[in-house]
């Protein structure tokens, strides 16, 4: 039984047990999905430009025909050596399930199998019946934590050689985090753009990364956590237009609670005022923002924010659960947050 936990999964790719032979790589994040399910392909060994040696397949290929898949599972390579099957955008398809089950029963010779699918459930039929072989083994793949994103942040800036400013890291965490790949091409956007600087600064991430048109994350956090109704529902409104990933939102949210916490503890030890709090904070907090996280601690006690904190990391494993809800889930919570905010006054 080959079941990865999500914080064991960079480990196991460096490092594969030579007796799995098919690989289901999953998650809602199908940045860091198909990022996973390329590395393990060329970590096989095969020239994954050899159309003899390298199937590719998406699942809507074989609706109506899962038996090709045994086909190409079963055929042997013209000139020998290993192969690779690569199939993307599996389901629930129970046909097709029906077929890896008889893959992992039966494992083809010298065949490597690699499916990438979405945010597969505990129960899953084709999860259960990879989990449950030994011949297979699965990888979920989840959005990044924050030490997750610290890390990718982290090799991005050591590749380039430079250095990064502690705001500009900072805004960075904040703007992005949902999808590995698009996380990726941010940072390499980002390094391309201080190519001839030695410093990453806050102005030139703003510059990059930010978009006039872009929906923040600020918008809607600054908003949640002074009760401004009005304001939540325009920027959350926005946020959905958008199509954006609800998971760095949640995220943001988390962290400028977590920041809350930390600011209002130190009031009730030092019964200090929350401008004297807030100006001496250390990581410091935006001058911009400075009035916004002034009302806010203002307005929540440390046991309100205690319990907002425990709402939002609840909210953030219901919308990984039920991916297909995520955004509603994630902005039914914002908003009785920010409604318990607004009777704070």
């Amino acid at each position: 039984m080959a079941e990865l936990k999500a914080g064991d999964v960079e480990r196991y790719l460096h490092n594969p047990d030579s007796s799995h032979s098919l690989f289901l790589v999953y998650g809602p994040d199908r940045g860091l999905v198909s990022e996973r399910a390329e590395f393990l392909a060329r970590k096989s060994g095969i020239d994954l430009n050899d159309a003899f040696s390298v199937i590719k397949l998406d699942a809507s290929e074989l609706v109506g025909d899962p038996a090709r898949l045994t086909d190409e599972a079963y055929t042997v390579a013209m000139f020998g050596g290993d192969r690779l099957i690569w199939l993307r955008n599996v389901g629930s398809h129970k046909e097709i399930s029906a077929v890896i089950s008889g893959l992992l029963t039966d494992p083809p010779e010298a065949v490597n199998v690699i499916i990438e699918a979405g945010d597969l459930k505990k129960g899953t039929a084709l999860r259960a019946i990879v989990e449950k072989s030994k011949a297979g083994v699965t990888l979920p793949c989840y959005s990044d934590s924050p030490q997750g994103l610290n890390a990718l942040i982290d090799s991005a800036v050591a590749e380039s050689g430079k250095r990064l400013s502690t705001d500009a890291r900072r805004y960075i965490q904040e703007h992005i985090g949902g999808d590995r790949r698009a996380s990726r091409g941010e940072l390499e956007k980002l390094m391309l753009y201080a190519r001839n600087e030695d410093e990453i600064t806050l102005e030139m991430a703003r510059a990059c990364m930010g978009d006039a048109s872009a929906i923040s994350f600020d918008d809607v956090v600054d908003a949640v956590i002074i009760g401004d109704l009005p304001a939540f529902d325009s920027a959350m409104q926005a946020f959905v237009s958008a199509g954006s990933n609800p998971a760095p939102l949640l995220a943001a949210a988390i962290r400028q609670f977590q920041q809350l916490d930390v600011l209002r503890s130190e009031m009730d030890i030092s019964r200090r005022s929350p401008a004297s709090v807030i100006a001496t904070a250390r990581p410091p907090v935006f001058f911009s923002r400075r009035k916004t996280v002034e009302s806010a601690l203002s307005r929540w006690t440390h046991i309100g924010i205690r319990n907002a904190l425990k709402r939002l990391q609840e909210c953030t494993l219901e919308s990984r659960m039920k991916s297909a809800l995520s955004v509603a889930i994630a902005r039914t919570t914002l908003l009785a947050i920010t409604i318990q905010s607004a009777r704070r006054r």
